[in-house]
């Protein structure tokens, strides 16, 4: 017998499908679409992130690079959860006309959701870069985990659980390896071959403003 959702998030998950059923075409065609393109806008993020760390500290460089990689342990974490967690989809279980085109097939599990993995992961990978572009990512990724239930392939709980896994694996794994990840960057910004990847830096300030130019601080 598989896992048992929370009656709660039943009863949650009931109360936004049907508000989703109600709600305008735009609306639903824009939530149906939102996951994917919100995923996408989350990578940029985090790419042009570690673009601009190329020009910055070490530290800075180093979270550019460590966050996204937690990131992807953090999916795999989730992938590997559904294989025993084998929780059945809402779409399937509670049988109310949803918003998606299709309820995913039999054997791929509900809980937790992967996209909301995906989402939380990102949101902190961009946070811990910058605590600027971390807040705007954090609106992204939340009404993206939020799109799930909404057009009703997950439970509340699944969304939940998958947006606190990304976001808390992707920190804490991140910050233990930053001192690490800081020392391996400024090894790789003297090699020829990482350079392009690693950048210069931050450039040497003159004597006369040291003082004031904040080395080693990335102004994100």
């Amino acid at each position: 017998m598989g896992l048992q959702p929370p009656e709660f998030s039943t009863d949650l998950y009931r109360v936004v499908v049907g508000m989703a059923d109600r709600s305008p075409e735009s609306v639903q065609w824009f939530m149906e679409h939102f996951t994917e393109f919100s995923i996408i806008i989350l990578l940029g993020i985090v790419v042009w992130l570690w673009w601009r760390a190329r020009h910055a500290s070490a530290t800075t460089m180093a979270l550019s690079v460590l966050a996204p990689a937690a990131g992807v342990l953090a999916y795999l974490t989730s992938e590997v959860s559904k294989t025993f967690l084998t929780e059945e989809r809402p779409c399937r279980a509670v049988g109310l006309p949803i918003v998606a085109a299709e309820c995913p097939p039999v054997g791929d599990w509900s809980f937790p959701s992967n996209h909301s993995t995906i989402a939380g992961a990102l949101f902190i990978a961009a946070f811990l870069v910058s605590w600027r572009w971390g807040l705007i990512a954090l609106p992204i990724a939340t009404v993206a985990a939020f799109s799930r239930v909404f057009v009703g392939v997950h439970y509340p709980h699944d969304v939940l659980t998958g947006y606190l896994l990304g976001a808390t694996v992707t920190a804490t794994l991140t910050l233990l390896l930053a001192r690490h990840g800081a020392r391996l960057v400024e090894w790789g910004r003297s090699q020829t071959a990482l350079a392009w990847a690693l950048g210069p830096g931050v450039p040497a300030a003159r004597p006369e403003v040291r003082e004031f130019a904040g080395a080693g601080t990335a102004r994100f």
